[in-house]
């Protein structure tokens, strides 16, 4: 995995610090982790759970809130309304980054956080709750004997997880004004559950008023013998497993995009359109094949499939293979298998800019005579043809697909090629 800081300004204009967990290979989606109430970025759920969904190919924002941890701001001056913004920004900055969002993740008041805010992010597909209160007033029992003081005094310092924080009336004040129950009624998003039966500080009831307050798609997942906070790694890693496997029905990724695009016919052409999944990510589909198209982590994309050049290199590449065997079966060659590698680079102060490096080898007892026509071969695919004496492309408004000439014009191409040879 790739770890990485991640800072971003807030709703308010403070700085918050962020951590970005990345796969080491391809992305199937990008997901904002919100953390449980005055914890940090660096919580055991927090860490454990990010990276292990990291692990599993989904990329995470971990970050502090206003006033915790590394961000900036003061912790007096939040409330739950001042976060829910907060992860708004979030989600909108990662898009704007190359990292776009389509699952939320909270952790108890995070949990609440990530719900109320899910609404306001249409590019959301699914949220995942881990130990969630169903009211958010439910944080005021956090404050026990100094909420009469809040109230009466405006302030107090109260002792939350063994630390001291200054909490303002403005905070209760907030707290009581959040209708959950019709948010998460309204949700129109996929919903995962996850709390622990014995769970002392948020109770299970919680989150079965979640859970009744939801519509469909909507899932709940016990995490038995599990303390509040998944202090326990085994925990935490289980919760990770859960919410991958549980998300990958509603992420999109090469499966779902195979099943829900139609079928492109031969003599339509490529069809290539966007997935909104990440800031490059097309689905191409060809006859009888669609997958996806990207650019690399390193340039802003998620690595989920070959570049641009990597696929006018494969083209070379198949339409060598193809042209080779094509005459070798014409003149009844002992070719066995052929193998082709091509490279793309660009070179600077030369012209063409553009080198596409080809290495052949062949497979069968050939003769070097044998050997060396198949390399003159090689340079006659009608696609290196193509590539060396350019093409003209014809750009013109309309819908998909665009017919692209007979449907064996290419093989044509080819077999006049080891004709002539």
């Amino acid at each position: 995995m790739q770890s990485r800081a991640f800072d971003f300004t807030g709703a308010q204009g403070q700085k918050l610090s962020g951590r970005l967990e990345l796969p080491d290979g391809p992305v199937k989606a990008y997901a904002l982790f919100a953390h449980c109430f005055t914890c940090t970025k660096k919580s055991i759920a927090a860490v454990r759970i990010t990276r292990a969904l990291a692990a599993r190919g989904i990329g995470v924002l971990r970050y502090d809130f206003t006033g915790l941890g590394e961000s900036g701001g003061d912790f007096a001056d939040s409330t739950f309304s001042a976060d829910v913004r907060d992860i708004v920004a979030a989600a909108k900055i990662m898009a704007n980054e190359g990292f776009p969002p389509s699952l939320l993740i909270g952790h108890s008041l995070g949990g609440a956080a990530v719900l109320a805010a899910a609404g306001q992010l249409p590019e959301i597909v699914a949220v995942a709750t881990l130990a969630a209160p169903f009211d958010v007033e439910h944080a005021t029992g956090q404050f026990g004997a100094s909420l009469q003081e809040i109230i009466d005094k405006g302030e107090a310092r109260v002792d939350l997880g063994g630390r001291p924080f200054t909490v303002r009336r403005t905070m209760i004040d907030d707290l009581h004004n959040h209708d959950q129950a019709a948010r998460i009624g309204s949700l129109h998003k996929a919903l995962l559950v996850l709390h622990a039966p014995q769970d002392l500080v948020v109770g299970i009831n919680n989150a079965s008023s979640i859970f009744m307050a939801a519509k469909h798609p909507k899932s709940f997942v016990s995490l038995d013998g599990a303390d509040h906070l998944l202090t326990k790694p085994a925990d935490a890693d289980y919760a990770a497993e859960v919410i991958t496997a549980w998300a990958s029905r509603y992420l999109v990724t090469e499966k779902t995009a195979v099943a829900e695009a139609p079928a492109v016919k031969e003599g339509e052409g490529v069809v290539v359109e966007e997935t909104r999944a990440g800031k490059y990510q097309v689905a191409v589909r060809a006859p009888g094949s669609t997958f996806f198209a990207d650019e690399p982590v390193s340039a802003g994309g998620m690595g989920t499939g070959p570049s641009p050049y990597d696929l006018v290199a494969a083209g070379l590449g198949a339409c060598t293979a193809m042209t080779l065997r094509m005459y070798a079966d014409m003149k009844t060659l002992p070719l066995g298998r052929v193998r082709v590698a091509v490279a793309h680079q660009k070179i600077k102060d030369r012209q063409p800019g553009d080198v596409f490096t080809r290495r052949i080898s062949f497979e069968g007892l050939l003769s070097d005579e044998q050997k060396a026509k198949l390399m003159q071969i090689a340079d006659k695919c009608p696609v290196h043809r193509t590539l060396e004496g350019g093409a003209s492309i014809v750009t013109e408004a309309g819908e998909p697909p665009a017919p692209s000439g007979p449907a064996n014009e290419h093989q044509q191409d080819m077999k006049e090629v080891c004709e002539t040879c």
